[in-house]
């Protein structure tokens, strides 16, 4: 698989490609602290920060990433979620239309795994258990596995949870911090749910709109509409992000 990260000043190269690429939806969830912007962040920028340079999602992140698989080029929409109970009434709506979910937990803190079922609870909930979601590929992934020594939840335990979801999630363990082929690899977590979508045409054939409410913009912030907050400070246009999904990437 090659990954290619869209850039303000420059275009991403594919040779000879010149259809643009389709948009993939694919959420980050899981409690707090986790570790997911760091995946989102390793995954997109090959780049770690330290506890002290980060700080907890506010509301959501949004990440883009163009890959080629399968001769065609793919336009990830990441949207990495806050964990915090306070804002789950706000990222509730941006679970419909995604095609891929990936849920994580840090083996290093017993109650995140605990708390899985819940998530998954407020996933079904949220995208629906019809059909067309159960489609939906979805992904446990347990991190921090460079933090071994204080491990309280094993591989073992994460399998069996993972199995005995119905329909089953995939699962991987790997480390944002020390990064390599289990995040970012053809076979690490984003690659694995990406092949999975390709290979499940329906999920892509027909993107669904945004459905994301206007009292949840109200929730994000009292910003313009579409306009949510981000981390540092400032806003991200999702609503435009997603309307803007087969078209070429500007980001």
């Amino acid at each position: 698989m090659s990954y290619q990260t869209s850039s303000p000043t420059a275009q991403p190269s594919f040779g000879h490609m010149t259809e643009p690429p389709q948009t993939l939806k694919i959420l980050v969830i899981g409690a707090s602290s986790v570790g997911k912007s760091s995946l989102l962040l390793r995954f997109t920028d090959e780049t770690f920060l330290s506890p002290d340079e980060t700080s907890a999602t506010i509301g959501v992140d949004f990440k883009v990433k163009v890959i080629e698989r399968k001769n065609k080029r793919w336009k990830l929409s990441i949207w990495d979620t806050a964990g915090q109970e306070r804002f789950r009434t706000l990222t509730s709506s941006y679970y419909r239309g995604a095609q891929g979910v990936i849920l994580v937990y840090d083996i290093t803190a017993r109650d995140t795994f605990e708390s899985l079922s819940s998530w998954i609870n407020e996933l079904d909930t949220f995208a629906g258990t019809g059909p067309a979601s159960r489609e939906v590929v979805r992904m446990i992934v347990g991190n921090k596995v460079d933090k071994e020594f204080s491990r309280t939840v094993s591989t073992a335990e994460g399998q069996a949870f993972a199995a005995s979801r119905d329909p089953p999630w995939m699962f991987m363990e790997c480390s944002a911090k020390k990064g390599g082929d289990d995040v970012s690899g053809d076979d690490g977590i984003f690659g694995k749910v990406v092949d999975k979508i390709i290979a499940t045409p329906s999920l892509y054939t027909k993107i669904a709109p945004s459905t994301t409410s206007s009292s949840a913009k109200r929730q994000a912030g009292g910003g313009p509409p579409g306009q949510y907050p981000n981390r540092n400070g400032g806003t991200v246009n999702l609503d435009e992000e997603m309307q803007g999904g087969s078209g070429w990437c500007s980001c």
